[in-house]
């Protein structure tokens, strides 16, 4: 496994993002519990940090993995783009806001990770044959930081501003500099009703997505709920309620600690299922996947169990093996070989200075955020061309914003604006996965895909 620095990659890149909002909610970059959504402001306010990120002159590293002429003509953008050449239309300037640097808020592999995916794209057909520019800016988890970042981006002659993970945008700054924003997941309420667009839901779709499932897969007449007490899981937990209560289905709800004992685990599950509830939803995340999927086989519980993506993650599931059985993961991916992780490892192997067959594409973290945005767009971009128009960011915002399309890879829809109390959100459909005898994860018998469209509170 590749490690980027000290920390490990430990989270599945699922481009339904769903653990994303529960990540960024519950856990620090380095797995402590900490919370977004109510971190304190600090007194004195910390200076962002602005930095220029020059496109690489660099050729990428080539793989292992050629791509042969039939898949680059199949007309799939994952194929397509490795065909493509170095841009030479007029640069792009593009700014990415993201919260670095401190305790809880430090994500600095979607910044990492984004610019490796300009990198390659500026060897590989840019935005529409436009070379790209990242300028980025660290927020600090306070408003007045943010605030800063706000300022510097919209002075530093972008016309696009991305934004990563960044509790307190600065959408005032923005409006008035008539820039459009794309963001990669709302995490406050008024995230949900800004003028920008964001490529996933945050909790809204993860808690609706849960509470579809329970109904769509299993008609639940009841559910019990294990969570963490933290502000994070908390969050979650709560829209989760909201959600089932929208589809009347009742729940028990009970908190454990960050991490347990076996024992405490053992015992949170058999509270959970004293009741024998038709479905069983854990909010764990990280070690507490494994312990309760131990303790629910130690404990002979045969409830089946709906968790978020991040307990479908590779390191999870060569600890528990067949204690998965059972379980249902909302926005994971299969674990098969796809034209899109080939490309993936291209893209990340000249960043981590490794063969790309030593790249794991399972295992990206947050990081694999930045490159979903990036792809996502320069795909929008190639059909913008295809279709005759000009690459800009405001065509790219709107394009995304009017257009029933698609994010890469998965092709699932992105319909901005679909939930009127939401409008920014744009994806409101999920993979759902499940753990096969075989030791595979395989799309869930009876329901592959959910929409949290009508399960939202």
């Amino acid at each position: 496994m590749i490690a980027r620095g000290s920390t490990a990659w430990h989270r599945r890149f699922a481009v339904g993002l769903v653990v994303v909002s529960l990540v960024a909610a519950g856990c620090s970059s380095d797995g402590s519990s900490s919370d977004p959504t109510t971190a304190p402001v600090p007194t004195d306010p910390v200076a962002p940090e602005v930095t220029d990120a020059p496109a690489s002159t660099e050729a990428p590293t080539a793989t292992d993995a050629p791509v042969t002429t039939d898949v680059a003509e199949s007309g799939d953008f994952t194929a397509k783009v490795v065909t493509l050449t170095p841009p030479t239309g007029e640069p792009m300037v593009i700014g990415l806001i993201n919260s670095e640097g401190v305790p809880g808020l430090d994500f600095p592999q979607i910044r990492e990770d984004m610019q490796a995916t300009f990198d390659y794209l500026n060897e590989h057909g840019g935005f529409g044959g436009r070379p790209l520019e990242l300028k980025t800016c660290a927020s600090k988890g306070s408003p007045e930081s943010s605030q800063a970042c706000a300022q510097e981006i919209s002075g530093a002659g972008v016309e696009l501003v991305l934004l990563g993970l960044d509790l307190f945008p600065g959408y005032p700054t923005f409006d008035a500099g008539k820039l459009p924003v794309i963001g990669l997941l709302p995490i406050l309420p008024g995230d949900y009703t800004a003028n920008a667009l964001f490529v996933t839901g945050g909790n809204a779709t993860l808690a609706a997505g849960m509470a579809g499932v329970a109904k769509e897969k299993f008609d639940a007449k009841s559910v019990g709920i294990i969570s963490a007490d933290n502000p994070g899981a908390n969050g979650t937990e709560s829209a989760l309620k909201a959600s089932l209560d929208k589809v009347g289905i009742p729940y028990v709800s009970i908190k454990g600690g960050n991490e347990e004992t076996d024992a405490g685990y053992q015992g949170l599950m058999a509270q959970a299922n004293s009741d024998n509830p038709d479905l069983l939803v854990s909010l764990y995340d990280g070690p507490g996947c494994i312990g309760t999927m131990r303790g629910r086989t130690a404990l002979g519980i045969t409830t089946p169990v709906l968790a978020a993506s991040s307990c479908a993650a590779k390191e999870v599931i060569d600890q528990v093996g067949d204690d998965a059985l059972g379980w249902i993961f909302l926005g994971a991916q299969t674990n098969e070989e796809t034209p899109a992780n080939t490309l993936i490892r291209e893209i990340m192997a000249p960043a981590l200075d490794v063969p790309a067959d030593e790249v794991d594409p399972s295992a990206l973290g947050l990081g694999g955020l930045g490159i979903i945005q990036a792809m996502t767009l320069a795909q929008f971009a190639d059909t913008i061309v295809t279709d005759g128009g000009e690459v800009t960011g405001q065509s790219l915002y709107d394009y995304f914003g009017s257009t029933t399309t698609s994010l890469w890879p998965t092709g699932l829809p992105a319909e901005c604006g679909k939930a009127t109390a939401y409008p920014a959100i744009c994806t409101f459909e999920f993979p759902v996965i499940e753990y096969a005898e075989d030791g595979t994860l395989q799309p869930a018998k009876g329901i592959e895909t959910v929409s949290a469209f009508d399960y939202l509170p």
